[in-house]
This record gives C-alpha cells, structure tokens and sequence, in this order.
C-alpha cells in the first residue's frame, strides 16, 4: 500500500473481523471466548459491527447463533441490508476453516480498535495543544484520563486453575508456618490490631471512620510512624485535607514527645529544641512520601499512586481523607460519587497489590457515641467494597490533660474476626499508642 495513502487509512483487518464473525457461526460455543473482549464499536466495518450486535442479541436471548438465526434477527430488526445483505452473511463461514483460531483473530480484532482509538487521542491531543484557551494542565489530565480508560477497556479476566491456586496457597501457608510471630501484611504497631489483622494485607481496602477531630489523623500517622520509621517499609501519605508542613510538625511532636502547642508558638525549652532535633534526625532517612494536594481529583490519585509505587517502592498507601476526593463528574450525587471513589480505590489496591488505607468522616447521629458501619458518610458502597472497616472512638469532651483511653472498634474484617480494641491517647502530642496490657 502507498505510504501516503496507509497513512489516512485507520488501521483494520478487514480479513479478521470477517474470520472473528465466520468462527461464530459455525462455532457458536466461542461465543463465551470473545463476548468479553469484543464489543460491536470495535469493528471497523459498519457492515460487520451491525452483525456482530445481532450476535451479541441472539446470545443475550439464549438463541443459538447460526446463519438462518443471524439473518432471521437482522431481518426483524430491519438491519438485514446494512449487514450487506443474506449474500455477505452467508459468505462470512466460507472465510474462515474452522473456529479454532478465533481468540488470534478477535486479539487481532481488539488490536486494531486500539490503534484507531490512539491516533484519535493523539489527533484530539493535538488539536487541544494548538488551542491556547486551554490550560497545558487540563490537556495533560484529559489525556491522562483517555489513555488510562484505554486500557481499562483492554483488560480481561483471567481463569485460575484450581491447581494454580493450591499450590500457591501451599506455598504461602508454609511460608507463614516457618515464620511463626511474623505479620503476613504490613504491621500497624498495635499489637492486639496486628495480631487480628495479621497487618493490613495487600490489595485490601482499609477504612478507618470517625467523626471530625476524634483524631483520623493522629491514628494513621501513629501508623505510620511505626511503619516507615520502626519498621522501614515505603509508606505514601496523601493529605487532602493538611499541608506537608502540618503533617511534619505532628509527626515531630509525636517521635520527640513533646508539646505540639509549645511547638506551634516557639516556647520551647532547650531540652525540647534537642529532643526535636534527634526526632528530626531519625525521621530524615525515613521512607515516608506524603502528598498534600487539596481536593485532589481521582485520576490525579491513581497516577500519583502509581509512580510512588514503581519510583519509591511503596508498600502501603493512606488517604486523609476519603471525601476530599474530587471526581470528574462533580455534578452527579454525593452517593454516586463516594461509590465511584471507593470502587476505584479497592481496584488501585487490587492493582498495585499494596493495602490502601482510607480515612472517612461518619455520619453526624454518631456523635458521642459509638460508630457503626450504617454512619460511614457518603456511600454504602464504601462499606461493601472495603476488606476492613474499623471505627475510632474516644470521648473527646472528657477533661484529662495527659492520657486517654480510646478504642478501636474493628467491625468488618473479611478475612479475620472482628472486635474492640483498647489503645491510648495523647493529646499533648497527638498520638495513640498501645495500652499497657496490649504491649
């Protein structure tokens, strides 16, 4: 073919598609092969994408696909000249030997979709970067969201032979058996959590609700002290709600022990100035990676996720918090997009393979008492799609200026049990530590 003229030809196989069509008809059990992959806008042909939707119509009504049936469903649907009429039809099984090849010739098929959507992206890329009313930005994120859709489009499911799945599962239980005492996930730091958790596992959706200043925050950054400062694994935080300079501050009242208010105002006595100087020492080579963008948009968090994961390592992720996260449909119900959120975060942690850990308000009816899975805010999606959902409660009206008990109420576990949790709070520095029994 010219070279001029390849290049205004979108790419097809023309060849494929009439192959992918004749297969079906003369094997229709290969339906449930390709019903996945293909859709009827994946074909170039007009002609074809018709045929293919009365295939995919017949196979919703339980119809045997064959030439008669394909031609009786174009026909009552009125199509039956736009699919190129009973000649084209009957000519489709002459194409093809036998539907043996059929998974070659729909990848061929679904290849092909894709370049044509490329160069369709890049042309509207193009003519987005000429147009200087739109901010480089906006163009950057609209083809970020376009290749990202892209290829959620082309992911299939995989089939697990139960085989496979045995003997990865004895490989993984007698890892654990020659492993006594150690966490099978990424350890919290509290030990009655960690030893019903067996850490927060990978590709798990943790939530962690309660109401405004019960101290979300305080609790994940505890975590996170013991994990990336203790324990020296990668850990990412995005803060949507706090700046990296609050969240520096916390962190070094909480590792120096010393009086956040003090820090705040610089009345600080020498013996502090040093204590926060040796916590600021030992933080410094800590592989901690915190993300302070305020209302930050979902696609925005999911291409961030992924570059800390594969340019840092990070083994675990925490969200502060849940509802500060923006969707592109702003317009649509909170619900809608809370649920929109939550699906997405449990997919990226299934992703990534790493324990995303979700920080969500509770409904305002739980205030002063104790939380339960009805009160999480925004969807119930939340509650169905996370793996863990645990409640934070303390009784933040009661006077004690040094110590406080505080709970944590593990209500949803699907891979464990559930139950409560006592550990400590300190509100001169805003930690949460183990009690003393639990230590």
């Amino acid at each position: 073919m010219d070279s001029s003229l390849q290049d205004k030809v979108p790419p097809h196989s023309i060849e494929a598609e009439q192959a992918v069509l004749g297969a079906l008809l003369l094997n229709w059990g290969a339906m449930a092969d390709v019903v996945s992959q293909l859709r009827p806008d994946r074909f170039y042909s007009i002609q074809n994408q018709t045929i293919f939707e009365a295939l995919l119509n017949l196979y919703a009504k339980n119809i045997q696909g064959d030439t008669l049936s394909l031609i009786n469903e174009l026909t009552v649907q009125g199509k039956l000249e736009a699919a190129g009429g009973t000649a084209y039809i009957a000519s489709l099984t002459d194409t093809v030997p036998s539907a043996a090849n059929i998974e070659y010739y729909a990848d061929m098929v679904l290849d092909r979709s894709t370049r044509r959507e490329l160069i369709k992206i890049s042309s509207e890329l193009k003519a987005s970067a000429f147009e200087l009313a739109t901010k480089a930005p906006d163009i950057l994120d609209s083809a970020e969201q376009k290749i990202f859709r892209l290829a959620e489009r082309n992911e299939t499911s995989v089939v697990y032979d139960v085989k496979k799945i045995m003997i990865r599962e004895i490989e993984i239980i007698d890892s654990r058996y020659k492993n006594k005492n150690q966490f099978t996930g990424v350890p919290t730091g509290f030990a009655k959590l960690d030893m019903m958790t067996s850490g927060f596992q990978k590709s798990e959706l943790i939530i962690i609700g309660a109401r405004p200043s019960i101290g979300k925050t305080a609790l994940a950054l505890s975590m996170m002290q013991h994990i990336a400062l203790e324990e020296k694994i990668p850990c990412g935080f995005f803060s949507l709600e706090m700046p990296y300079e609050s969240i520096g501050m916390r962190i070094l009242s909480q590792e120096a022990r010393v009086n956040m208010s003090r820090m705040r105002s610089g009345m600080l006595k020498l013996e502090d100035v040093k204590k926060i100087q040796d916590a600021a020492g030992r933080w410094f080579d800590a592989p901690l990676y915190t993300v302070d963008t305020p209302n930050m948009r979902l696609l925005d968090l999911r291409a961030m996720a992924r570059r800390l994961v594969v340019n840092h390592k990070v083994k675990i992720i925490f969200i502060d918090y849940i509802g500060l996260i923006s969707t592109e449909n702003s317009t649509a119900p909170v619900y809608e997009q809370m649920s929109e959120v939550s699906k997405s975060l449990k997919a990226l942690a299934r992703e990534l393979e790493i324990p995303i850990v979700a920080l969500c308000q509770v409904a305002r009816d739980a205030e002063g008492q104790e939380p339960n899975l009805s009160q999480l805010r925004g969807s119930g999606s939340i509650e169905q799609d996370a793996d863990v959902v645990m409640f934070l409660h303390r009784d933040r009206l009661k006077e004690e200026t040094n110590i406080q008990e505080a709970k944590i109420i593990l209500a949803k576990q699907r891979n464990g049990p559930t139950g409560d949790i006592k550990i400590m709070f300190i509100p001169s520095y805003s930690k949460f530590e183990n009690a003393a029994n639990d230590d």
